[in-house]
């Protein structure tokens, strides 16, 4: 899952960029709201982490016009304004959840898990398919009594295939799930850890759609 920090301080951004990856997700940063609306313009994030206070103007500027727009994109607000107005201020902007600084990266996490969770019209935290049970928090699943870990990355492909399954996910997608836009792309990287993830879930669950993408095979009667 990709999701877009728009956060000035260095050392903030960083430390909230290292926990969201090793929790699975794509963060992609910017510091200002230009680069913000530019990124947001391109598409493709699961969530917004969202400060207020930016060098060239307001996060809840930022975020009235996201929705103005119909941008329907979860948004978690962070911020060192604590004070209940605020709060009332960025909710009724249209964030989906709010945390004040100093905040615990074990909960950012656990919230952006939530509101797109929410945003997916989904009540429940695991994600099941043909006999696999995906916990999206342990990045784990467990199959037939069996334990099964993955990667960061072929957990990113396996969410992709799984919040959709059946219908084809195009090759390009899965790569925009496994690298942001600020990286560059392996050529094969997609193929090798769908290679992995058959190795563990079993070679017809995940079917190859030749020149188009993967998706994940019907059950059997």
């Amino acid at each position: 899952m990709r999701v877009l920090i728009v956060e000035d301080d260095e050392t903030l951004a960083d430390g909230l960029s290292v926990g969201l990856r090793l929790q699975g997700f794509t963060p992609e940063l910017v510091t200002n709201c230009a680069d913000a609306r530019e990124a947001l313009a391109q598409g493709g994030f699961s969530a917004v982490v969202l400060d207020l206070m930016l060098p060239d103007g307001s996060g809840l500027d930022l975020l009235a016009g996201l929705r103005a727009d119909g941008d329907r994109v979860p948004v978690l607000l962070l911020t060192a304004l604590d004070q209940v107005r605020d709060r009332i201020g960025g909710l009724d902007a249209g964030a989906d959840d709010y945390l004040g600084k100093p905040f615990d990266l074990g909960e950012v996490n656990a919230r952006l898990r939530a509101i797109i969770r929410r945003a997916e019209g989904r009540a429940h935290a695991l994600l099941e398919w043909n006999g696999l049970r995906l916990d999206p928090a342990r990045m784990s699943g467990e199959m037939a009594g069996r334990e099964l870990r993955f990667s960061r990355r072929e957990f990113a492909v396996l969410r992709a295939l799984i919040e959709t399954p059946g219908v084809i996910v195009e090759k390009d997608r899965l790569e925009d799930r496994l690298y942001g836009w600020q990286e560059g792309v392996e050529s094969n990287a997609v193929e090798v850890h769908v290679h992995k993830l058959r190795a563990k879930l079993g070679a017809g669950f995940i079917e190859t759609v030749r020149g188009v993408g993967y998706r994940l095979a019907e059950p059997r009667p």
